[in-house]
């Protein structure tokens, strides 16, 4: 396993490829196109990753195991429809607080060194409050509802292959991987509180929102690549993401309205089964001065569009995108088989569009973004 520094000394190849200057104009156009966009941070089960092999301590020999643990924190409480937020959710505090704890384990196989396979299992713990005081939404609901969730279980289970397009054991200045896997609706969909939902009345079993559920609901083909470009000798670009393919169209579960509120339309009466992305693009820089120690900057966009790939689009969802800068730190040690990597991320731009029951119907809804979002983790390679 070679370091950064030890993989650029190698080769110095400066000019960049063609299918980076592609995947640059990919990323731009997907952040700009609003049919892709479309993400209201209150779906967040991607951890993601930053920078390639070669910052992260080199490739994954053959015949070698990686076990990651990742983390990912977000609080999501700022309400947007498309891109105006709504400050007076906040101000009169009738938004919507939405805390998110993501713990992700993957166990990645290289069985060649071009091919790997791996399997993902997340877990989540979540909270979602509200308050929508008496008489506050078209003279509904007729007294105050409070709802405050708390769920927590094991997420869909994913597993994976991956490879290379260029062999590792000969390329070490640029490379594209791609992935392709199954995920399991081994995650709770319908997790319930007991919660008095109205000053005075009985306890009912309520539903939590779709948003901090565990699982989807449905099977899903996560589709995913990293790609690098060595500039110099310390100095790497990288372009990674994902993209999860859901081809049922709802879940099943009720979209139950709180107590006083009319029934949802036919459009949204179950939760849809929503595709998921995430793109990262940045720039990696091993530091000459900490031996292991690698900065990165760049920006972070995951979304929930309004239209699948696969599939129809109508159930309840709630889709947007958020654009992140994304700064972090990578330290590797113990000869690169151990990583530890962090990273905060600041939201630059948040934008709820409008789902296809939305535009259906003439209205356009709401959602909840986080200003910060924490990521981590630890690697080891055996």
């Amino acid at each position: 396993m070679k370091g950064l520094f030890e993989a650029m000394a190698v080769t110095r190849r400066k000019s960049v490829p063609v299918v980076f200057m592609l995947a640059f104009v990919f990323i731009c156009a997907m952040i700009q196109s609003s049919p892709l966009n479309a993400q209201g941070c209150i779906i967040a089960h991607s951890v993601g990753e930053v920078g390639g092999p070669e910052s992260q301590g080199g490739y994954l020999q053959s015949g070698h195991f990686q076990l990651a643990f990742s983390y990912r924190h977000q609080y999501s409480f700022r309400h947007f429809v498309g891109s105006e937020e709504q400050v007076y959710r906040t101000q009169d505090g009738s938004n919507v607080r939405n805390r998110i704890n993501l713990f992700d384990v993957t166990l990645t196989y290289q069985a060649t060194p071009r091919f790997s396979v791996d399997a993902n299992l997340p877990a989540e713990f979540a909270s979602r409050r509200y308050i929508i005081p008496a008489h506050s939404i078209g003279n509904n609901p007729p007294v105050e509802i409070t709802g405050d969730y708390g769920v927590s279980g094991a997420g869909d289970i994913s597993f994976g292959v991956q490879g290379w397009l260029w062999n590792p054991l000969h390329q070490n200045s640029h490379n594209i991987q791609l992935g392709i896997g199954i995920q399991a609706p081994t995650g709770r969909d319908n997790l319930q509180n007991r919660l008095i939902l109205t000053p005075g009345s009985a306890p009912i079993d309520s539903t939590a929102d779709y948003s901090v559920q565990p699982g989807l609901g449905g099977w899903g083909i996560p589709i995913t690549w990293t790609a690098f470009q060595s500039i110099g000798q310390r100095t790497q670009a990288y372009f990674n993401g994902s993209y999860l393919i859901t081809p049922q169209e709802t879940n099943g579960v009720a979209n139950t309205p709180p107590p006083g509120f009319p029934p949802p339309a036919p459009q949204n009466a179950y939760i849809s089964i929503a595709d998921e992305y995430l793109a990262q693009l940045g720039f990696a820089y091993s530091m000459a001065s900490v031996n292991g120690l690698t900065v990165s900057a760049g920006l972070r966009e995951e979304g929930v569009p309004a239209h699948d790939l696969i599939g129809g689009n109508e159930g309840f969802r709630r889709p947007g995108y958020a654009v992140s800068f994304e700064p972090g730190v990578l330290y590797a040690f113990h000869k690169g088989n151990d990583l530890i990597t962090a990273n905060i991320d600041r939201a630059v731009y948040r934008n709820r569009v409008a789902s296809v029951p939305d535009l259906q119907l003439g209205t356009h809804g709401d959602a909840a973004f986080a200003d910060w979002l924490w990521l981590a983790s630890f690697i080891h390679r055996f």
